[in-house]
């Protein structure tokens, strides 16, 4: 066991946090979206406007699968049933179209395997040093999947993804339920839980959980986006900030605030 640290645990996003599969997410949910605006367009001559990185960030990153689905045709006026789970990919409800997505995403997980950020698994090391208990909370049903592949299943308590959220019946980001059952299964309370996270929809559930420390991952130059809606610091990758830095800012944040988050206590590193 390590020192005694400021707080008890640490929960960590996956896709874009701990693996660089944030980025095959995008492609997979871009091709599928693209499919089926021209195929719209084909049909009912409707306008094609092509899937944008701002509509991945905006509709879809953090949210469960169909619910990200959902939230993207509406955007665009297009109402469809939800339909079932065990649609055929590309049925045309959401939940073919979800699932449309994750077999073009598993597709690149069999054929290209799963990188990791070095710095995230750094600090993870660190952490589990320290005595800190460390787990992984996330919107996809892919998690388990996703750190075998990667070789990192090890390091990580307990895990709370799509497919718990699903059997425990826990809404999805922005709404805390993953992270609080995390922190619970970690036998930590929130104001003394470390969330790291890069999507708006994740730093939102964070702040809305109240829990002790925000950090907020800007990979897509969306710094102002995650400080705005709950992120207490915000870093371009986990390299840039120290467990040091980590143990002061709970310090600092819990003494200035009362345990009550403010503006004043935010901070950009980017």
């Amino acid at each position: 066991m390590g020192r005694k640290m400021n707080f008890d645990a640490a929960i960590f996003d996956m896709d874009g946090v701990i693996t660089k599969t944030a980025v095959v997410h995008a492609s997979a949910w871009k091709r599928t979206f693209d499919e089926y605006l021209q195929s719209r367009q084909a049909r009912f001559h409707e306008r094609f406007l092509e899937f944008a990185l701002g509509d991945y960030l905006a509709f879809v990153d953090g949210r469960p699968r169909y619910a990200g689905v959902t939230a993207f045709l509406n955007s665009r006026g297009v109402r469809l049933p939800h339909g079932e789970p065990t649609d055929a990919p590309g049925t045309e409800t959401v939940c073919g179209l979800g699932n449309r997505k994750n077999e073009l995403f598993n597709r690149v997980l069999d054929e290209d395997g799963v990188e990791v950020y070095d710095s995230t698994i750094n600090l993870i090391h660190q952490l589990r040093r320290c005595g800190i208990r460390v787990g992984v909370a996330t919107s996809s049903k892919n998690c388990d999947r996703v750190l075998e592949k990667a070789g990192i299943a090890n390091l990580f308590e307990t895990r709370v993804d799509g497919l718990v959220s699903i059997q425990l019946g826990l809404k999805g980001k922005p709404e805390p339920d993953i992270f609080t059952a995390a922190s619970e299964r970690l036998g930590a309370i929130p104001k003394r839980t470390l969330i790291v996270e890069d999507a708006v929809s994740g730093v939102q559930a964070a702040a809305r959980g109240d829990f002790g420390l925000v950090v907020g991952v800007a990979r897509e130059n969306n710094a102002d986006e995650l400080q705005s809606n709950g992120a207490d610091i915000v870093v371009r990758d986990l390299a840039e900030i120290s467990l040091e830095q980590i143990e002061s800012w709970f310090e600092n944040k819990s003494a200035s605030t009362h345990n009550q988050p403010t503006n004043s206590t935010r901070m950009s590193r980017v």
